[in-house]
């Protein structure tokens, strides 16, 4: 059931070309306030999903609700829920970006006084009042991108979609982006999110949803992810040879995880880093002395690998 805690309820949506199923029943919801990503690699339905749900894309079958409004059948009024930045700018190069503004501001309906307000607002959140009445076509990347994205909320939409935002974009603005994304929550913006970037996921979403050949197969926040492939990784090297037996012996009992060895190197998983004070405490007891110790939390990288490669 819709509840007011969910600003999207996607139930078995389904897009078939021809004979070929690009979104395979994909169902989920996304809770108000929240960062939502949609993980997959190029060609996964991500982008294909995201289209049905902001009614760019009919679907051949289900349903997709933006706060309790069927997109089908109350499509006008689901749409002015929400803003949408693609990958690539719809603004026009060949004038200022305080003309785009000020031209998607009397589109969106605003007097001529409220565009120019809104437009300086605009044009001041997104650090481009210097640039303002230049030509697009002197633009870099990263200021197109700000520009689009202003251009997305001159409605102050309650609901954004992002479709790869930072894709081709260098580190620095990259940073930039991600903060003015954090700054739309904090603001009480709910933020669906698409990329290839696992980094930008995980420094982003509350949850992630991973889609892989049209078909949802793992959602969950982040760290249930990375907790599900194996949680945190040790390593460490044992001074001894002579104590290699022993040591692993006394790892596997204390932690009940596999021990891989090689050479003088010993890895293996913690289910909770509190198992490493208890197991170095140990070694001390035994005399075991050991060196080159790693800690290391899985990244959303290993869990999308693990979730996709060589997956049908």
């Amino acid at each position: 059931m819709m509840t007011m805690k969910n600003a999207i309820e996607v139930s078995h949506l389904t897009k078939k070309f021809n004979d070929k199923i690009a979104v395979n029943d994909v169902s989920f919801n996304v809770k108000q306030g929240e960062v939502f990503g949609l993980l997959g690699p190029n060609g996964a339905g991500k982008t294909t999903t995201l289209r049905m749900i902001t009614t760019l894309l009919k679907s051949s079958s289900g349903t997709v609700k933006i706060f309790g409004h069927d997109t089908a059948s109350e499509g006008k009024l689901a749409r002015s829920m929400f803003g949408l930045t693609g990958q690539y700018a719809s603004v026009d190069e060949d004038i200022s970006a305080r003309e785009n503004l000020m031209i998607f501001s009397r589109l969106n309906g605003l007097s001529r006084i409220a565009s120019k307000k809104r437009t300086e607002e605009l044009l001041e959140e997104f650090s481009l009042v210097n640039s303002a009445d230049k030509s697009l076509k002197n633009f870099s990347g990263g200021m197109r991108r700000r520009l689009d994205l202003a251009v997305s909320l001159i409605t102050r939409p309650v609901l954004i979609f992002l479709d790869e935002p930072t894709t081709g974009l260098d580190p620095r603005t990259r940073t930039q982006m991600w903060e003015t994304i954090r700054n739309l929550v904090k603001q009480g913006s709910t933020i669906v999110l698409t990329t290839q970037y696992l980094d930008e996921a995980d420094q982003l979403a509350d949850r992630v949803a991973v889609i892989d050949h049209g078909k949802l197969i793992k959602i969950g926040t982040p760290q249930e992810l990375k907790q599900q492939i194996g949680g945190t990784s040790l390593s460490f090297t044992v001074n001894d040879l002579e104590q290699i037996n022993s040591v692993t012996k006394l790892v596997t009992d204390k932690l009940g995880a596999k021990v891989s060895v090689a050479g003088q190197r010993l890895s293996t998983n913690l289910s909770d880093i509190d198992q490493l004070s208890n197991l170095l405490s140990s070694f001390r007891q035994n005399k075991i002395m050991i060196n080159d110790l790693t800690v290391q939390e899985p990244s959303l990288d290993d869990v999308f690998m693990n979730l996709t490669v060589g997956k049908n």
